[in-house]
C-alpha cells in the first residue's frame, strides 16, 4: 500500500491532481477538501489509498490520515465502492459522516448523489459500530473567521472543481459574509460552507 505520497504538485483538476514524486508524475484523485489546499509548483504531502483492480490502479488522495480511514472503512459496507466513498467525503466530512451513521440520519447520506434511502439505510446498518465517535475537530462547525489565507485555498479549490472564477470569488464572499471575526476554521469546512452556497 502507498500511505502518502509527497512532492511538487505538478497539476490540479476538478477530480484530482499530478504529484511529481523524483520525476515521476502520480496521478491523484481527491477529495475537494484535498485540492483546496494543493498549490500547483509548491510541496504537497497528500495521504493515500491505492485501489487495486484487474485493469487498473488508482491512487486516491485525501486532506489527512482521518479522512483517509473513513474512505477505506466506508468501502466495507456493501455497494460501497471507492468511488461512492470519495463522493460521500466531498459532501460530508468524517465526523459529519460519523454523525449521520451514528443518529441513523438517513436524509444526510441522501444527499451524496449515487446513495439512495435504502442504501443509505445499509450503510447505517453495517457502519454503525465500524466508523466510531465523531472526534471533535469542529471541521463542520461554523466558526467565525478572518478573511485572509483562506479566501485564496477555498477560491482556488473551487476553481479546481470546475467552477468559475466569478463564482468562485461570489461564494467565497458569501461564506466571509457569514463570520464575525476569530480564528478561522479549518479550509476544508470553509470549502465545504462555499459548495453550498453554490449549490442553493
Amino acid at each position: 500500500m502507498i500511505a502518502f505520497v509527497s512532492g511538487r504538485v505538478a497539476a490540479a483538476g476538478p477530480d484530482g491532481a499530478v504529484i511529481d514524486v523524483h520525476g515521476v508524475g502520480l496521478a491523484v484523485q481527491c477529495t475537494p477538501a484535498t485540492l483546496a489546499g494543493l498549490r500547483v509548483g509548491e510541496q504537497a504531502r497528500v495521504p493515500t489509498s491505492l485501489v487495486v483492480r484487474e485493469d487498473s490502479l488508482t491512487l486516491f488522495g485525501f486532506a489527512d490520515e482521518d479522512e483517509r480511514a473513513v474512505f477505506e472503512l466506508l468501502q466495507t459496507a456493501s455497494g460501497v465502492g471507492p468511488r461512492l466513498a470519495l463522493a460521500m467525503l466531498a459532501v460530508h466530512s468524517p465526523d459529519a459522516l460519523r454523525r449521520a451513521v451514528a443518529a441513523e440520519d438517513v436524509t444526510a447520506l441522501t444527499k451524496v448523489p449515487g446513495i439512495g434511502k435504502k442504501g443509505a439505510q445499509r450503510i447505517v446498518l453495517e457502519l454503525r459500530d465500524r466508523l466510531g465517535a465523531p472526534t471533535g475537530d469542529g471541521a463542520d462547525a461554523p466558526v467565525p473567521a478572518r478573511a485572509e489565507p483562506w479566501r485564496e485555498q477555498v477560491q482556488t479549490g473551487l476553481v479546481n472543481l470546475g467552477w468559475s472564477t466569478r463564482d468562485a470569488e461570489a461564494a467565497v464572499s458569501a461564506v466571509a459574509a457569514d463570520l464575525d471575526g476569530g480564528d478561522p476554521p479549518p479550509v476544508s469546512a470553509l470549502l465545504r460552507a462555499a459548495l453550498k452556497k453554490l449549490s442553493k
